[in-house]
């Protein structure tokens, strides 16, 4: 029975997400399409193939942010303020589902982006992978997604359902320059970028694609701290305040 009422949660959150135009045209199509035309068809001097994963990799992680940050964020906000959460807790289901959906969604629609994104890069003659490295970059990308949920989250916990956009961007797009994974930054820029969980996730992708020279552990467990303690933050919240 309970195992029945997560999959009809999950199963609806993403059925909504995917009606949802103004979440699902960009969060599916807009990383590719950014992909395409700075990474594939703008023309760049000197390009290498580390370049062209730097790109790719970078546009990719891009891509995955949204979906916990805008999935959570917004979604959470507007759902907790027209009161849907207290509705939810009357309902004979696990509490844990309404989290648990959404983060099935996120993951979802991750693995979708991945996907286009890969499929964009192959096509333009950019990227070239074996199995075991897509298999790698698209399960990194997929649970690289868990700590922007959490963020959003959090976000989504703490503000009104109108404010949760303009907070969900002035965290997105500053952590987008501010992360080196699309522009280079000058080492001066290290202590910032290293704040990021965007930064360690791009070093992760790099690493699934055969870059060498980086502690994958050190990456993966600064992004499953930010997971549980922002995560576990926005929870308390929810919990003590609906």
């Amino acid at each position: 029975m309970n195992l029945r009422a997560y999959v009809a949660e999950a199963k609806y959150e993403c059925i909504r997400a995917m009606r949802a135009p103004a979440f699902a045209v960009p969060m599916l199509l807009l990383p590719a399409a950014l992909y395409l035309f700075f990474g594939a068809v703008l023309p760049m001097p000197n390009r290498t193939p580390q370049i062209d994963a730097f790109l790719f990799a970078g546009f990719a992680v891009m891509g995955v942010m949204g979906p916990g940050l805008f999935g959570f964020g917004v979604f959470v906000a507007v759902e907790r303020e027209q009161g849907l959460l207290k509705l939810k807790r009357a309902l004979p289901m696990p509490p844990s589902a309404y989290i648990l959906a959404k983060m099935f969604m996120t993951a979802l629609v991750a693995l979708l982006v991945t996907l286009t994104v890969s499929v964009a890069g192959i096509a333009a003659g950019k990227v070239a992978m074996t199995a075991s490295q897509f298999v790698a970059f698209a399960a990194t990308l997929v649970g690289g997604s868990l700590p922007f949920s959490a963020i959003g989250l959090l976000i989504g916990s703490r503000v009104g359902g109108r404010s949760a956009p303009a907070f969900v961007n002035l965290l997105y797009l500053p952590m987008i320059y501010l992360s080196g994974f699309l522009i280079p930054l000058p080492r001066s820029f290290d202590p910032l970028t290293r704040l990021s969980p965007a930064y360690h996730l791009d070093r992760l992708a790099l690493l699934a694609l055969g870059g060498h020279g980086d502690d994958a552990m050190r990456h993966v467990l600064v992004l499953a701290g930010v997971t549980v303690m922002l995560g576990a933050l926005a929870i308390r919240r929810l919990a003590g305040h609906e």
